[in-house]
């Protein structure tokens, strides 16, 4: 993955399975299925196992307000819509969107199985958490898979005054033999809004690159984000440009909510569907090349970029995705050192469920 998360000072040492009990129990409280609860929490939990601590387990609190609310069916059941050989799409019907995006990444495999390639889109969703997740299920298969989802603007196009994209994440996974697959998960904004706010709440100065303000130019001002500015595109035109392939994949195909049409999943009222998009995409390699043939040459050109010269310092050359997978190996045998912020969120989680989470964690 691409997502660079700055890790604060972990303040819980937890088991994967522990950690896994306790998003499931916080979920069927609510009402949710055995079957979807596990669902849910094997996607937060993955996350949580890669280091990449916002789009884990910390977002519990918020789908469980949604369920409590009912903007978030916990009884709903996603449903193929329409379909051909080798596309479909998929009504999520305000499930939790882990559940409707696992769906819809199976649905592409076992198209893509058949024709060679297939797209699935997904409408009357929610925000689905990391987008590495559903890309890696069509890796684990043998093929290629591509994730993407929309989201409310929050990032700024070049020379707007505010918000004309989400911060729409992207996703693939390349198998790679004997390494673990090559996984790249990446927003279209320079950095998460969650890195200004930690500034604006710090009362710090912000680099230039980050954010936008009210009369669209750089600003180093934190503090009206994101009431006021937006947040500007990875590499300019190159990120805005990206942002609007997913917006025409996730909302404009599938049919869902685009742009400021898609709710805030935090902060709009939780009784009302946000109405979020997504696309999968999966490629069948077997049917291009022998399956052998394809993971002997990926393992060729991974072994390639390991054994490239490397500058002063460096002590390793990483493909996307490398570390991630080495943090979980280690979060697998050590457990996951949740830092504080989540753990705090988990807190409030398990009160909105009834449940002390000391009985879990």
């Amino acid at each position: 993955m691409s997502t660079a998360t700055q890790t604060p000072a972990a303040s819980k040492l937890v088991t994967i399975e522990a950690l896994t009990e306790f998003t499931m129990a916080s979920l069927q409280r609510l009402g949710v299925s055995e079957a979807d609860a596990r669902t849910t929490a094997d996607v937060l939990v993955t996350t949580d196992a890669w280091g990449v601590f916002t789009h884990g387990t910390k977002g519990l609190r918020g789908y469980l307000r949604r369920l409590k609310a009912g903007g978030l069916r916990a009884e709903a059941r996603p449903e193929i819509a329409t379909q051909g050989p080798a596309w479909a799409i998929v009504n999520g019907q305000s499930a939790l969107a882990m559940v409707t995006s696992v769906l819809a990444m199976r649905t592409a495999i076992a198209k893509a199985k058949t024709c060679g390639i297939a797209y699935v889109g997904v409408r009357n969703s929610c925000h689905y958490g990391a987008a590495g997740y559903y890309a890696s299920l069509a890796a684990d298969a043998g093929l290629i898979g591509m994730s993407m989802a929309n989201d409310v603007p929050s990032v700024a196009a070049p020379g707007s005054r505010g918000a004309i994209t989400g911060s729409n994440p992207i996703s693939y996974a390349i198998p790679a033999g004997k390494h673990r697959s090559i996984l790249l998960d990446m927003s279209v904004a320079t950095v998460a809004g969650g890195k200004v706010y930690a500034a604006r709440t710090r009362g710090e100065a912000i680099p230039n690159t980050w954010l936008v303000g009210a009369d669209g130019k750089p600003t180093t001002d934190p503090s009206g984000y994101p009431q006021i500015g937006a947040l500007q595109p990875a590499a300019g035109h190159k990120g805005y440009g990206i942002a609007l392939l997913i917006e025409a994949l996730s909302g404009v195909l599938s049919g869902a909510s685009v742009t400021w049409q898609v709710g805030n999943w935090l902060w709009d009222d939780g009784t009302k569907p946000t109405d979020h998009g997504a696309a999968f995409i999966a490629l069948d390699v077997n049917t291009i090349m022998p399956a052998a043939e394809f993971t002997r040459r990926v393992e060729a050109l991974v072994d390639e970029i390991h054994s490239a010269p490397r500058a002063d310092g460096v002590d390793r050359l990483f493909v996307p995705g490398e570390m991630e997978w080495e943090k979980h190996a280690r979060a697998t045998r050590e457990g996951i050192a949740l830092p504080s912020d989540v753990v705090e969120s988990l807190r409030d989680s398990a009160t909105m469920a009834g449940l002390k989470l000391e009985d879990y964690l």
